[in-house]
Formats: C-alpha cells, structure tokens, sequence
C-alpha cells in the first residue's frame, strides 16, 4: 500500500520533506503544542462552527474511533441517502485522506467550502484546498466550485453575529483547477521521500515560512548559543554565512555588520556596557510631571464578542498605572480587570480618565500598542474621545532609548522587548517568578476563565494577571531609574 497522507500531513510535507518523514516516523521529536498554539487551534474551531451556520442543517461526520475508514463510509451513506450538505465530511483516494469542512449541493452540482480564520486568502490555502478537490473528484464525486471562507475584518457586530457579513465567500475553482499537476506532482515526491530513509535536508527559511516547524528544536539543535542566527536587525543572509561555516560570534568579521549587530557581538563578547548619555539626557529631558505609567492587557477574538467591535480588534479587558505626582512623591499603583465576557470597556475608560491627570507626562513601553488601544476605545465611546486623545497625545514611548541602543548590556541578547530589557537590567523584575509570562499567555488565561467554574480556580487566574501587567508598569518604573541612575553617572560612554 502506498505511504498514508492526509491534508495535514500533504502541508507539512510542502514545507519540508524531512519534517513529513520525521513526522511519520519519529514523532516522539516533536514536542506538543504550546498554550498559544493551542488557542489558535482552538480559536479556528470556534470559527469553523460557526461558519457552517452558512448552510445550517447539514450533518456533520463525527471523529469515530474505530477508524477513519468508518467517515468515509457514513460520508458515502449521506451523499447515497440525499443529504444536501455534510460537515467534516470524508474522503479517501490513493490512501489519502481529506475532510471537507463544508460540502454542499448547489444548483449546478457539489460545492466544496474551506474555512480558515485568516482575514484573507493566503498562498498556502491554494494547495490546501486543491488536495480535498483532488481526493474528492478522483474518488467519483464530480466537484463543480470550490471556494474558501474567510473573516471580513471590515464586519462591525450590531447585535447578534450575522455570519453572511462576516465572512466573505472567494470562488477559488479556476486556481485549483490549474494545481491539480502541481498536487499530483508533489504527492508523488512526498511518498518517494517517504519509501526512504529520512531526507539529508538542512535548516533553511522553510523552518519558520509558512510556519515554525515542530521539529525545529531538534533540527537545530547543532546550532549554538551566541551564533549568526541570534543577530537582530537585518542587513546580511545569516543562512549563507551558515552555508559557509561562519556560525559563532567569534566567526563574524564586524566589519560586514551593521552597528547595532557590532554592538550585540562585541557586548556579548567582551561584556562591554554601552551607554550614550547625551541621548539618554536628551530623551530624559521630554518627560514631566505628573508622570504615569500604562500598560494594557488586550484580546483579540475573530468573532467579536460585543457590539461596535471587529473581527481581530484589540479589546482591553485590563489595565495597570502607576503614577507619581512630583518627583518626590509617593509612587501609587491602579488597576482593573475586567469580568470575563461582559463588555467593561466603559468602566475601563472611566476608571482610566479618572485617574491620569489632563497634563500628565504618560509613558508606555511601545506606545503604539496603547495609542491603538486608546484610538479604538474613541472611536467607539466617543463621548469620552477627548479626555482618551489627550491622554494618547501625552504618550511618550520608553522603548527608543534601547532600540535606538543608547544603553544596552550583554543580557539583552541584541533584543529591546521589555521581556529581555527588564530581566537585564532589574533582575529582581525578571518574568521567570511568574504564572502569566507574557500578553499573549495573559490573553488566554483571560479567555480561559469563561470555561472555568471553579470559583477558587477563576480567582487564582485573576490574581496572576493582575500581577502579571502589575510587573510590566512597575518594570517601567525601574527601567526609567535605571536611565536616570545610567545618564548621570560617570562610566565610559559613547
């Protein structure tokens, strides 16, 4: 019998031989799905229920434990009995296996529907989408359109979801029509690269495009610490020098780097710290008082969960703020949280325009995310729009001074997110202590706690988030010392 492939199996396989025979073979190297990409699985699930509300009535092929071979016989007994539109439905040709998100008879024959949770068609859904045509027509069902389903991120919910302006519709039949060679190629490669021994594929691009590899762990790790592929910035193919054995910091020749790549080498090399104190001055010198500092804890659901809102939007559930009035006064700390799956986002404003003073100086760590915020919450509560622009327009970002290296030291790792700023330069502030690492953690252990009952449990998660954006704001407010103490003390700088 020829090499088993499904569509998951095909997509791997597009991307990389090797993963495809790995994946087969010794699926005991990859690990398992982290949190986010499990939410990201489960977010397209939620999308995909939903959308089959565009031909309600169907009935769905349910995950039989027995075997696929039962699917795909229940499939053959809808189709048989007349039923007009299946969900999952499956079918198998050539020992390939593919389950149609939507079937449905139309007026001019059987139409096959994809549903992603993208905002657009992208180029990996093509071939994704040519494999269940392939199967389905070389397994005897004549196909006559085939289109993908997608979010339109120009839908504003008005009461209850209306999914036909939510998603759009885009007839993809003469672009599957034109791959099937390409599909038959490929499935013809994949399943010779899968009767051998496993592929002599090194790392390429293809580990990250179209997406990160479950085995990039093992395929890289002869990769050391410290080598070409921890540069950032852009400005040489740090796959050529790879090629090329140039690999470790000590293989790179400086002068072919940018400064700031010269800069993460020579700090990582030598443990050199750099500070520029005239520009720390200069950025010191924009701030006032009363000074605040905000962080926002935001989600971003594809099917919006309140009215006035977008596919995508960021909404706030949560905020931290600490304010100092003067230079001398006594730091206090605000915050909200707001309850899971309600819209709080009014109370959110008020508690926030409450609080930070009309002339405030108000700094956040990438004020672009907070001005977004703010923009949205004006647009959409626009009796509070002037007291939110005027708190944007007082925004001033702490980011520049470390992307702009004016101080940098080794732990950086040639990165300015405030996760690898604060543990540099405030240890004692480092993530590791924590429950909720990161925003997107934050996000969802937030929408976590709408399938969460335990009332013991539910409250545990609030007190991690809380803590969690706590530690970005207050992280801010030692970073800015840390600025003060670095701009005017006498060490060697640039």
């Amino acid at each position: 019998m020829k090499p088993y492939l499904s569509k998951s199996l095909f997509l791997l396989g597009l991307q990389c031989h090797k993963a495809l025979w790995l994946v087969k073979n010794r699926p005991e190297l990859m690990p398992e799905p982290d949190a986010s990409l499990q939410a990201i699985f489960e977010a397209g699930r939620d999308v995909g229920k939903l959308a089959q509300g565009l031909f309600p009535g169907g009935e769905e092929i349910y995950f039989n434990k027995e075997g696929r071979q039962k699917m795909v016989d229940r499939t053959s007994e809808l189709i048989k009995n007349g039923a007009k539109t299946t969900y999952e439905a499956t079918f198998r040709h050539d020992n390939i296996l593919v389950m149609v998100d939507i079937l449905h008879r139309g007026k001019d024959g059987w139409e096959l529907y994809e549903i992603k949770s993208s905002t657009e068609v992208k180029d990996i859904h093509i071939p994704d989408i040519t494999l269940q045509y392939y199967v389905l027509t070389e397994a005897g069902l004549p196909v006559s359109k085939v289109s993908l389903v997608h979010i339109n991120n120009q839908y504003i919910r008005k009461g209850k979801i209306n999914i036909d302006e939510l998603f759009i519709i885009k007839d993809l039949t003469t672009e599957v029509k034109a791959g099937i060679d390409y599909i038959k190629t490929e499935v013809e490669r994949m399943r010779q690269a899968l009767d051998a021994e496993c592929p002599a594929i090194d790392i390429g691009t293809y580990c990250d495009s179209p997406f990160e590899c479950g085995f990039k762990s093992h395929c890289w790790a002869h990769i050391p610490d410290n080598s070409v592929f921890d540069l950032r910035e852009r400005g040489i193919d740090k796959f050529e020098y790879y090629r090329n054995s140039i690999i470790k910091f000590t293989d790179l020749n400086p002068d072919e780097l940018n400064y700031k790549q010269r800069m993460q080498v020579e700090a990582e090399l030598t443990g050199k710290e750099v500070i520029n104190r005239d520009s720390l001055k200069e950025f010191l010198n924009t701030l006032r008082y009363p000074l605040c500092f905000l962080d926002f804890e935001t989600i971003s659901p594809a099917i919006p969960m309140f009215d006035n809102t977008s596919p995508y939007e960021k909404l706030p559930f949560q905020y931290s703020l600490y304010c100092l009035e003067n230079e001398t006064s006594e730091l206090k700390h605000y915050e909200f949280l707001t309850e899971e799956g309600t819209d709080q986002r009014e109370p959110l404003i008020k508690g926030l325009i409450s609080l930070i003073p009309d002339d405030a100086c108000v700094l956040s760590y990438n004020m672009t995310f907070e001005k977004g915020v703010l923009a949205n919450l004006a647009d959409e509560f626009p009796s509070y729009r002037k007291k939110l622009e005027n708190i944007s327009k007082n925004i001033v970002d702490l980011m520049p001074p470390f992307k702009q290296r004016y101080y940098y030291t080794r732990e950086m790792k040639g990165s300015y997110s405030l996760k690898f700023v604060l543990p540099a330069l405030v240890p004692e502030l480092s993530y590791n202590g924590l429950a909720i690492r990161d925003g997107d953690a934050a996000s969802i252990a937030y929408n976590n706690l709408l399938s969460i009952n335990d009332k013991a449990e539910k409250e545990r998660i609030r007190r991690d988030l809380l803590e969690y954006c706590k530690r970005d704001t207050l992280g801010m407010v030692r970073l800015l010392e840390k600025l003060r103490e670095a701009a005017w003390r006498n060490t060697g700088s640039l």
